[in-house]
């Protein structure tokens, strides 16, 4: 049975198979089970403070998902705007969660946001349910 790593060479090394694990702290799950792929991040402040309040240490990953959720994003936007996987970036939200840097939510539902979905777009969506 071949090793999955045999044919890799020392020059043709991928640093993408290490960075994931190093820029993580070597956890490779979230302590978090309340983020899906449609929970939106938000920044909480302007400015990303330069010693962070929790006990990780910052990569630079965690100030860009700092600066890219000074709008509402969702997890799944983060972590394609990273180029990461998505456990990776869930791992990165729950760090800057828990030092109090941005804030996670469920996206508002049609009732929630005081309104119900327009007619023509659900049955544009049943007819196309139908088709396929």
């Amino acid at each position: 049975m071949r090793h999955w790593t045999e044919g890799f060479e020392d020059e043709d090394a991928d640093e993408s198979l290490v960075r994931p694990y190093t820029i993580t702290g070597g956890r490779t799950a979230p302590e978090r089970d309340d983020l899906a792929l449609i929970t939106l991040v938000t920044t909480v402040s302007e400015a990303f403070p330069e010693a962070a309040r929790g006990r990780r240490r910052m990569q630079p990953e965690h100030r860009t998902i700092f600066t890219l959720c000074k709008r509402p994003l969702a997890v799944a936007e983060v972590a394609a705007a990273l180029n990461l996987p998505v456990s990776v970036t869930k791992i990165l939200i729950g760090d800057l969660i828990e030092s109090g840097q941005v804030l996670a939510r469920p996206p508002l539902s049609f009732a929630q946001a005081g309104g119900f979905p327009d007619m023509a777009i659900l049955e544009a969506v049943r007819d196309g349910l139908r088709e396929l």
